[in-house]
This record gives structure tokens, sequence and C-alpha cells, in this order.
């Protein structure tokens, strides 16, 4: 069975904390299984009280609605989906799951080849400073944030693309 590691994770948050660090953002981190169970989390010390939880619900909405569509590979693209679709059914899924949704920047599932073996969730910046620290530790990595078998048609990565272009970043799929 393909899995996610503690040890696995310990990296990933080792270079989170040195590339948080460098840009002098107190933040925390947070990394769950597929099912949206908490595996490994540290705080910074400097980060805020509440980014514990933040960081672990952006993880587990990472998770959650990756595990149902691939339109979702990070929170960025969440975000804009249900603003423009169903703002309110984002505020409810929140109420639903005690809080535990949370659509923003600095999260997104882990692949291992096409197996969706978790996600992670980074909070303490802004939107865009999580997502740029997320990045540098995944690509760093390795970490996959889509399956290596890519099964989005053109019509979903067009849609996808064209969501990331309207907050301001360039082509991802």
């Amino acid at each position: 069975m393909t899995k996610l590691t503690a040890l696995e994770c310990r990296e990933f948050i080792k270079v989170v904390v040195e590339k948080a660090g460098e840009m002098g953002v107190p933040i925390t981190v947070a990394v769950v299984g597929p099912e949206g169970h908490l595996i490994s989390l540290e705080r910074m010390d400097e980060a805020g009280f509440i980014t514990p939880d933040t960081a672990k619900a952006k993880a587990f909405t990472a998770a959650a609605f990756r595990s149902m569509s691939p339109r979702f590979p990070d929170g960025l693209v969440i975000q804009q989906w249900f603003k423009e679709r169903n703002p309110q059914m984002l505020a409810n899924a929140s109420v639903f799951t005690n809080g535990q949704v949370v659509a923003s920047g600095g999260c997104a599932p882990i692949f291992k080849g096409n197996v969706m073996v978790g996600a992670y969730g980074i909070s303490g910046g802004t939107s865009d400073q999580d997502e740029i620290i997320a990045r540098f530790a995944r690509e760093k990595l390795g970490w996959a944030h889509q399956s290596t078998d890519d099964l989005a048609n053109e019509e979903l990565k067009d849609h996808v693309n064209l969501i990331y272009a309207k907050v301001g970043i360039a082509e991802r799929l």
C-alpha cells in the first residue's frame, strides 16, 4: 500500500520552516493523510496562535476536495471555484466539519504516482507567501500535487488555468 510516512512529513516540514525563516514569515505547517487525519504538525515560535488550526484545516480541505475531483489541485483553485459558483456552500462545509474547511493558498494534495497519499497546509503568512513556501518545499523534495497520469481533459485544464489567471498566477496545468 502506498502511503505517506511521518519521516517524509518531517523532511517536508524542515524545508518549509527553513524557507519561511528565510522569508521572515513565522508559519505553522500541517500534513494529513488522504482521509484528512493529522500525521504531523509544527508551529514556528513566532507563528500566531491560530495558525495550527488553520494549517490543519487547509490540509484537511485539500485532502477532502482533491479526493472528490481533479478540478482542485490546491486551495487557491478551491477558493475561486466556490466564490464563482456557491460561496455559501464553502461556508456551510466549514460548519459541517466543525471548522475544518478553509480554502486558501498554501495547501495542496500529495501524490505518489496516481495515489493521493495526503495533503499539506501552511498558515501564517499571506495566502501568496504560504503558497510560495509550499511550492518551494514541494519542488525541492519532489512532492507531486497531481497524479502521475494526467486524467484531466483540455476543457478542465483550461478552466483551472482561467481560475489561476483570475488570482494572478500563470498557468499550472
